[in-house]
């Protein structure tokens, strides 16, 4: 059940940190171990904050093909839609693509990550046909590409105007009208098993923090 004035996901693989971290800011215990799926339900903890209560949910790992139902995933997923702030946890030491996967699994479900809606106007009609404008030159989408989408989605008769430059991924998007679009924290563990320049660049990356918890190490950017 959603409580406090916010509630935070922490969304990642197994055994990357997110039940040390859970335990190391709220007064939450969760389950930490070196073996993988140590922590197998929802754990909330709460995060006191100058008189705010902020809810932090240690979310079960997720696997490659959580957005099909892997694993659990959809749960894990259907959760984290409802957070006003995505934490992924990541290992330093596998690279990128742990950061890759994770994005295309919420991307897969319709959660867009440091982003913001489409300013779109879309409003279906009984008839009229297509009535399609735009405020800004569009050098991303055009007005075929607008008919052949809402045709595509059995739409004939319908009011779009684009009101900035946008793609037709962000037009498909807002006709779905589903799309939840949510801050998120990268936060790169165990940095001391990497070199320092490796460090420096994670940091260096737009919301980032990278952590090391048994050592006490944070940078933020």
């Amino acid at each position: 059940m959603k409580s406090g004035d916010a509630r935070v996901a922490l969304i990642g693989f197994p055994s990357v940190g997110k039940s040390t971290l859970l335990s190391t800011l709220t007064s939450t215990h969760s389950e930490c171990a070196s073996y993988e799926f140590t922590t197998l339900t929802c754990i909330p903890g709460v995060i006191e904050y100058n008189g705010a209560n902020i809810q932090l949910l240690d979310l079960p790992g997720i696997i490659e093909g959580a957005a099909q139902g892997k694993g659990r995933g959809r749960q894990v997923i259907a959760v984290a839609r409802t957070a006003d702030l995505i934490v992924i946890m990541l290992d330093a030491t596998k690279g990128e693509i742990q950061r890759q996967l994770l994005e295309k699994e919420l991307e897969q479900v319709g959660i867009r990550l440091n982003s913001r809606k489409p300013n779109i106007y879309f409003k279906q009609k009984k008839g009229g046909g297509i009535s399609f404008n735009a405020m800004v030159p569009l050098t991303k989408c055009n007005e075929r590409m607008v008919q052949l989408i809402l045709h595509e989605y059995k739409i004939f008769n319908a009011e779009v105007l684009f009101r900035e430059d946008c793609t037709s991924d962000d037009f498909v998007d807002v006709i779905l009208g589903n799309r939840v679009y949510m801050p998120c924290l990268y936060v790169y563990n165990k940095i001391d098993q990497i070199s320092i320049e490796e460090v420096d660049r994670l940091a260096r990356q737009p919301h980032t923090v990278v952590v090391r918890y048994s050592l006490k190490l944070t940078m933020f950017t």
